[in-house]
């Protein structure tokens, strides 16, 4: 019998699509998707030909977070180091060099939304609804919800969530500043993957440097966070790209960037 693939990994122009393949369970996260998943993001984190990432769920979900009926029989130990697998996927995840874009579209419920909340951007379908509802199972969110969701939205705005457990649709995910852009969802992927090639235009290195700037600065203090960003400045213009721009940008042409 073949092995059943969780996660599907395609690529389209220097692009790699990685889809949750569970639409019967509504990509429901287990330590089989998980661990999947993170084999595919060690592969690509060494792949310099891939510029972008798009994460997305195939079926009518996104992904409802969590199998339920496996965290139920889990005592606190193994609850626990499952969390802690969870965290690291998702953290190798935030932490791959090239930018990552969710396309979110049904249910961004629990682990789900968390999954969203790992990638550097969130494009969402109109039909979108997202959601922290733990504590309507007498637990909190394990896979890192606690610390991502109020850096993005706020600590008010993500304690209400956490808290009442509740939704919040398309329009109010961008109001808050949880997504960039909410489009039709037979639009979803088309205006990724466009998103993707306007990326593309960018300088590789300069991209993984502003990622680094703003994730790593977020963990220090402002003048410990400027100093990451002049000796961060200092070595993107020490790189062949800046000295392709800044040539393109006097010769008024678009610029060449080779990722160097």
């Amino acid at each position: 019998m073949a092995q059943e693939n969780f996660v599907q990994l395609q690529f389209e122009n220097q692009t790699a699509i990685l889809t949750l393949n569970r639409p019967q369970q509504r990509n429901v996260l287990n330590r089989d998707v998980l661990s999947e998943l993170g084999m595919h993001i060690a592969v690509l984190s060494g792949r310099r030909d891939i510029r972008t990432i798009l994460l997305r769920g195939e079926g009518d979900a996104f992904s409802v977070g969590a199998d339920i009926a496996l965290l139920q029989e889990m005592n606190a130990q193994q609850a626990e180091q499952f969390a802690r697998m969870g965290q690291r996927v998702f953290s190798a995840l935030a932490n791959l060099p090239q930018p990552t874009i969710a396309l979110v579209h049904g249910f961004a419920l629990g682990g789900g939304l968390e999954l969203a909340l790992a990638c550097d951007v969130r494009i969402c379908a109109e039909t979108a609804q997202f959601g922290q509802p733990e504590v309507q199972l007498g637990v909190l969110p394990g896979f890192g919800g606690s610390q991502r969701l109020p850096r993005i939205i706020g600590v008010g705005r993500a304690l209400h969530m956490m808290l009442s457990g509740s939704r919040i649709d398309a329009a109010t995910a961008l109001s808050y500043g949880l997504v960039t852009q909410v489009v039709p969802d037979d639009a979803l992927l088309e205006t990724g993957l466009a998103y993707a090639q306007g990326l593309h235009r960018m300088a590789p290195l300069a991209l993984q440097y502003v990622k680094r700037a703003v994730h790593d600065g977020m963990e220090v203090d402002l003048q410990r966070g400027q100093s990451l960003e002049a000796t961060l400045f200092g070595l993107v213009s020490a790189t062949v790209d800046k000295q392709e721009g800044m040539r393109a940008f006097i010769e008024k042409r678009s610029p060449e960037f080779r990722g160097e």
